[in-house]
């Protein structure tokens, strides 16, 4: 008898201690194609769990529009070496990215670089965001 509590305690602190994998899918962006995007910072949020840059880019009619860019999780982004302060709304970017199924302006972030120009903040170097 006693040992069977000790087992239900044991299995209770494993479930306790075992950190949670669920995840959302990326099943709406096309995963096989890589858009490359370049234009100007509007905001930079380092949230959890994901990181997000909006992006303004001109489209083909010369027209501004605004694209979400989803990224992996601040830590992530941090650990693959970006900054937080290698980009700051107003600064220019280039960012490769896959794009929503459809249409639609927004990406899962791949990579982004810096094109503002201040190389103390990373100005030209392609870092990881996903």
């Amino acid at each position: 008898m006693k040992a069977r509590w000790i087992v239900v305690a044991a299995l209770c602190v494993l479930v306790l201690v075992t950190p949670v994998g669920a995840h959302h899918g990326q099943s709406m962006y096309q995963l096989q194609q890589w858009l490359t995007l370049e234009g100007t910072a509007k905001q930079v949020r380092w949230t959890f769990p994901h990181a997000w840059i909006f992006l303004e880019v001109k489209n083909e009619k010369g027209e501004l529009a605004l694209w979400a860019l989803e990224g992996a999780n601040p830590n992530a982004i941090t650990e693959a070496g970006t900054k937080r302060e290698n980009i700051r709304p107003g600064d220019q970017v280039r960012v490769r990215c896959h794009p929503l199924q459809g249409t639609g302006t927004g990406c899962l972030l791949g990579f982004v670089t810096p094109t503002h120009g201040d190389t103390a903040r990373g100005h030209g170097v392609e870092r990881p965001w996903n």
